[in-house]
């Protein structure tokens, strides 16, 4: 479905002024359900105004009270009277505002302590700085290095929840690749766990003790009726000792 003009703006209208669901809101807007859920704490789009999407004519009244009635429902983009071309995506660093600017080290650097799998250049599109910087900031030879702290890129509002997530899976799928690739080359083959039914005795059966050489001199000897009535006999008579 098509974004509506002003995600963020339209997701803190929605949020103000309608009792949407937050995954009703966040699937509209195209955001994650977690930055709509930080947009209703206030740690997300921080000093943003909403839009209203009825005046854009985005959206209708009538769509909002039946999305509403029913949270399993999702909201319909009403039909806009002008076609806007489609937005082409951009290549390289995405813009940042001259007021976010000052935040992109502290994003950086909860980058490289919470997913050091990402690249260089994952981090440089995630949040809009450049190779040097990120750099810099990894050797702590930043010239701001003593007052950055690690802050979410998502909470900084330079980047959306559902982009990192995005990057931090492709990283992801590129080390399995590399790994697999490390261990063919070197004649290596992955180790897996036996199953369950292997490595582990059925229920019903009973682990016996192993015997002790007296138990083993016991079952070599052969017993008679002469010598079972001579103990039986010698028994009696101590019996008879003790009386």
């Amino acid at each position: 479905m098509i974004q509506p003009l002003m995600p963020k703006a339209t997701a803190v209208w929605l949020v103000e002024n309608t009792a949407l669901t937050f995954d009703q809101i966040a699937d509209f807007c195209g955001l994650h359900v977690l930055e709509v859920k930080g947009i209703a704490d206030g740690d997300v789009a921080q000093g943003i105004k909403g839009m209203d999407p009825i005046v854009s004519g985005q959206l209708s009244r009538s769509e909002i009270e039946r999305c509403q009635a029913n949270p399993a429902t999702r909201l319909m983009r009403a039909e806009s009277k002008y076609k806007v071309p489609p937005v082409m995506p951009r290549k390289g660093p995405r813009y940042t505002p001259v007021s976010r600017r000052q935040d992109r080290p502290d994003a950086v650097a909860w980058l490289l302590r919470h997913h050091p799998e990402l690249t260089d250049a994952q981090i440089s599109k995630l949040v809009g700085t450049t190779k040097p910087t990120i750099e810099s900031i990894r050797e702590r030879t930043h010239w701001n290095s003593a007052n950055i702290k690690p802050v979410d890129p998502v909470t900084l509002g330079l980047s959306t929840q559902i982009e990192l997530d995005a990057a931090v899976q492709k990283a992801g799928r590129k080390l399995e690749r590399e790994r697999k690739k490390a261990d063919k080359a070197a004649g290596r083959t992955s180790e897996t766990l036996l199953p369950a039914s292997e490595t582990t005795a059925p229920e019903h059966a009973t682990i016996a003790a192993p015997e002790t050489p007296a138990q083993e001199d016991e079952s070599k000897k052969s017993y008679d009726a002469d010598s079972v009535f001579a103990s039986l006999k010698n028994v009696k008579i101590e019996d008879d000792d003790e009386d």
